[in-house]
């Protein structure tokens, strides 16, 4: 019984000796004034601001603002994106045709792999933000002339 009772207490102390070690974890709120944008690298008109992860390597959450009337032509992305749009009229669908209108408050799930256009219509920007557990990218999908 002493064996077992000591084993406890070892166990017991370890626990509390590597909570008493770990990190403390705090909030992170971000208000609006707090959001730095930067200038997406060749895509006039979007910006971004990163608010978790790192979207150029794995996994993140970050806001992406378009300015009204930009359109993405047929792309696809190699990981899935969940998408809620903040503010505007953000447009997807597999053509220009098809294209689903979203307003402020929609989800889009965006499937890897799959081909697609989107956008933010004209006469207002828009704001989404973006989750993914993968790293992010744009890639345009050549069309037959």
């Amino acid at each position: 019984m002493k064996k077992i009772a000591l084993a406890l207490a070892v166990i017991c102390f370890a626990f509390a000796a590597s909570a008493a070690g770990a990190k403390k974890k705090t909030p992170k709120t971000v208000t609006p004034a707090d959001i730095k944008w930067t200038d997406v690298p060749n895509r006039k008109g979007v910006q971004s601001a990163t608010l978790w992860g790192n979207p150029n390597k794995g996994a993140h959450g970050r806001f992406i603002k378009f300015a009204g009337g930009t359109d993405n032509p047929l792309h696809t992305h190699t990981n899935t994106l969940h998408i809620v749009i903040v503010a505007g009229t953000f447009y997807v669908g597999a053509d220009a045709a098809s294209a689903k209108d979203l307003g402020a408050g929609s989800y889009d799930e965006t499937p890897g792999g799959w081909k697609h256009v989107s956008g933010c219509r004209a006469g207002a920007d828009c704001v989404i933000y973006e989750e993914s557990r993968g790293k992010f990218d744009f890639k345009p999908v050549k069309t037959k002339k």
